[in-house]
């Protein structure tokens, strides 16, 4: 084992923040870095040590910089890296030159990064070690023609991914024959530009499933479980926008059967650090194994809300050489919570980013709500990153509960300077679908899109119905008068379905 005094933080925002919370909890020094697209980013002022980088004429981002990251873990004298998410999270080259430097990368070896990364190989792994799978290729699609041969085999409709990628990047859906040469060619130009490797591959589509994760846990030891479930179907575009945990589609045997396999496809490239294994659930209960992220994920809070189990210690530690302390029979599974993701988007513009300066930013300060970020009153949302502005965890002592909670917290939230996607999560905890958790990856555009409208009056309906809707609420519950404080958003984003009934 060797004792981690210095980790350099290869990342920004709410991520750097976490994971300097725990590391100062830890005794451990953080280097963040000052960059000049946010000379006064929040982030900063979590750290011990600021280096300064002038990047100004800089050709790419310092975050993506490998050479320049181990320069200044070098420079700095830190014994480890986290890369946090994103940026080079997941490259396993990365992960590589960090020890050929004599610098601890807190994740997973080079080798579980690179074959869990490239999804070809991952399947191929998978297929071996009899992990239950979609149909689909044995490895990437050369072009078009050996795709439609591919896809005839399968039966339409068939999914095209991304060899290297994820994150809904590289990804088109194909019905029907005439679609092939059109998605083939779009899905590997995106996968291209995102990931620098046209390879593709296909598998058969699932219509309308479940998308469920389970949070794992290895160290270099052999020792490899796992910490439950995560929901997370509702998304657009196959990015997701909230998380939960647990799922309210899984029950106790299907719980230790879909944690069993994600256990075993770690096993079976010798994982260690904290990962996550993405599973498809149809109808009918089956599940599919999709793929494995190498890194720590954003909707990494709910599952330690409901296990009591900090994740980013626990990378830190396993980085170190320390041996796991948690057998999977002294994991449990306590209450439900709930991760909104709320980014700077116009909603109403199709989540568009909506970049500009915080203003006014408030969150509530109470037991069972928990609020990571990045930005503070005065911070810019720079186009140049992503749009996120926090994320906020909310728990309860049952799904029902944690969802009024979570409903009361999102009315307490007040961000002034940008549009947020806070009406969405207000209209969505009030959701029928939602609240019965029926919902599927297709909740979004099928069972809320058919209550958009562009009524020239939008805004002014909208603040009325929210008004109404805060009455009647507050005079049924509390029996008194309505007290408009300070800061109290009242404009949710067209309450849909409830318009639908006027």
């Amino acid at each position: 084992m060797k004792k981690i005094k210095r980790i350099l933080i290869a990342n920004r925002g709410e991520i750097a923040v976490r994971i300097m919370s725990t590391a100062r909890r830890m005794g451990i020094e953080c280097v963040a870095i000052r960059t000049q697209a946010e000379p006064d980013a929040m982030y900063l002022s979590a750290a011990d040590i600021i280096h300064e980088e002038d990047d100004a004429e800089a050709v790419i981002p310092v975050f993506l910089d490998i050479e320049k990251l181990i320069s200044v873990a070098s420079e700095q004298r830190c014994d480890a890296l986290h890369p946090g998410y994103g940026f080079l999270a997941e490259n396993a080259y990365f992960a590589e030159k960090c020890r050929d430097n004599g610098i601890i990368f807190i994740g997973p070896s080079p080798d579980a990064i690179y074959k869990m990364g490239n999804k070809t190989i991952a399947r191929q792994i998978a297929l071996r070690h009899k992990i239950p799978m979609a149909m689909g290729t044995p490895g990437s699609v050369a072009d078009e023609e050996e795709a439609l041969k591919h896809a005839a085999r399968i039966g339409y409709p068939v999914i095209i991914k991304a060899a290297s990628g994820g994150g809904g990047r590289g990804m088109r859906i194909v019905r029907q024959e005439s679609e092939m040469e059109k998605m083939f060619n779009l899905a590997s130009r995106e996968a291209e530009k995102a990931f620098n490797d046209p390879s593709v591959f296909i598998e058969k589509y699932i219509e309308n499933p479940k998308h469920i994760e389970f949070q794992i846990l290895g160290d270099m030891q052999g020792n490899i479980i796992h910490l439950g479930e995560r929901e997370c179907s509702i998304q657009r575009k196959h990015q997701k926008l909230l998380e939960e945990a647990p799922s309210p589609a899984l029950d106790d045997e299907l719980r230790a059967m879909m944690g069993s396999v994600a256990v075993a496809i770690a096993r079976a490239v010798g994982y260690y650090s904290a990962g996550t294994v993405e599973f498809l659930l149809d109808s009918d209960r089956n599940f599919y194994f999709m793929e494995m992220n190498t890194r720590i994920q954003v909707e990494h809070p709910v599952t330690e809300m409901i296990t009591g189990i900090d994740l980013i210690e626990q990378q830190i530690r396993i980085a170190g050489g320390e041996k796991l302390t948690v057998r999977q029979e002294d994991v449990t599974l306590t209450g439900w919570a709930i991760e909104c993701r709320i980014n700077a988007e116009d909603v109403q513009a199709g989540f568009a980013p909506s970049p500009g300066r915080i203003e006014n930013i408030s969150f509530p300060e109470e037991a069972g709500i928990r609020v990571d970020t990045g930005v503070r009153a005065g911070s810019p949302i720079v186009a140049a990153y992503d749009s996120m502005i926090a994320k906020l965890i909310v728990t309860g002592g049952n799904r029902k509960e944690a969802i009024i909670n979570t409903k009361k917290a999102l009315d307490r939230v007040w961000i002034r300077g940008t549009k947020t996607t806070l009406p969405f999560f207000r209209m969505l905890m009030r959701n029928r679908i939602f609240q019965e958790g029926t919902f599927t990856t297709a909740f979004i555009e099928k069972d809320l899109e058919k209550y958009h409208t562009s009524s020239e009056y939008e805004e002014t309906i909208a603040a009325w119905m929210a008004t109404k809707l805060f009455a009647e609420e507050n005079l049924t519950e509390k029996k008194a008068n309505i007290s408009f404080d300070q800061g109290k958003e009242l404009t949710p984003w067209l309450l849909r379905k409830r318009l639908s009934q006027f």
